[in-house]
């Protein structure tokens, strides 16, 4: 198994989308103030964690990531560099429409799907193409790097640096306002 450096992954705090539970995927969507109080609490953590000196900062170029990082990571004095790797998952045309009608459309076979199984069925990117686009990313890491992104794009880098299999994807817990520490092949969630 590959080795990899220190991680500190922060999901982007809840949006006026994750508030209805209309699907995002690459589709825009605002924090809200709840989401702007989980990137504060983000960024109260942060200044509490003995972050390395040479840290770098990574962030999704997306609306509610960029929102939560000039929040959060304003706080420790860090600006993110933006790459398109780190966006969420693209549901395709699910994108925009509300869960409850995707998972309990008879033609869609989802019934009783999780989020995250239920993700990766739709016609948008598959679990290979989500291992290949992220597995990207941290192959070219090379130093302690903090990494702003979202809930199954951040699955998939917690799933590749600590060599998960996909049930153990599925069951992680996706948790706004934490921060998540992945060292030595353990992770640790920070509140």
């Amino acid at each position: 198994m590959a080795e990899f450096p220190p991680l500190f992954l922060l999901r982007h705090g809840q949006t006026e989308w994750n508030a209805i539970r209309r699907i995002q995927g690459q589709m825009e969507s605002q924090l809200t103030e709840m989401g702007k109080e989980h990137a504060a609490r983000q960024g109260d953590i942060l200044a509490r964690i003995d972050l390395p000196e040479e840290i770098k900062a990574w962030c999704s170029p997306q609306v509610r990531t960029r929102q939560t990082a000039e929040i959060a990571l304003g706080v420790v004095g860090l600006a993110p560099v933006f790459d398109d790797r780190l966006k969420e998952v693209s549901l395709g045309s699910w994108e925009g429409r509300m869960w409850e009608d995707v998972l309990t459309d008879k033609a869609s076979g989802l019934r009783g799907a999780s989020i995250f199984q239920a993700c990766l069925m739709s016609d948008g990117e598959s679990e290979a193409d989500m291992r290949a686009r992220i597995g990207d990313f941290v192959a070219g890491l090379s130093g302690p790097t903090l990494v702003v992104s979202h809930g199954i794009a951040l699955t998939f880098l917690r799933g590749i640096v600590l060599g998960s299999s996909f049930n153990e994807m599925d069951a992680m817990v996706r948790e706004q306002g934490v921060v998540l520490e992945l060292r030595d092949r353990r992770e640790v969630t920070h509140r």
